[in-house]
């Protein structure tokens, strides 16, 4: 299970570094694109197949989230319409993002901000 799980995270990782290092693509839009990708694939319900194969290994990185934000919008609306596809993803992600914010804001008392030289 190990050896599934760093293939396909480290796969995922990997397309994403190589578009870092081959396009002049922003790390910002590669983030955008690959929580679309995560989405756009568990709508389908094509990632959710990844999941059930590699465990933490697809729903750790960003794709993965794409992925719990369609399957939280679609559970949702099958039960509350309209307005449950709009709140479901976040409902189904909330406890992630508020871990982000927070250690995001703890590790602000520690690192400080400076922009990117050429």
């Amino acid at each position: 299970m190990y050896l599934k799980v760093i293939l396909v995270g480290g796969t995922i990782c990997l397309l994403a570094q190589l578009i870092v290092i081959k396009t002049k693509i922003t790390p910002a839009r590669i983030l955008v694109i690959f929580l679309m990708i995560g989405a756009i694939l568990g709508g389908f319900g094509v990632y959710n197949y990844v999941v059930e194969f590699a465990g933490a290994g697809a729903t750790l990185p960003i794709v993965g989230f794409g992925n719990s934000l369609a399957n939280g919008a679609i559970t949702a609306a099958k039960t509350d319409g309209f307005f449950g596809a709009l709140s479901g993803g976040l409902i189904a992600t909330s406890a992630g993002i508020a871990v982000s914010i927070g250690l995001s804001y703890l590790v602000s008392f520690f690192v400080s901000s400076r922009t990117k030289k050429d």
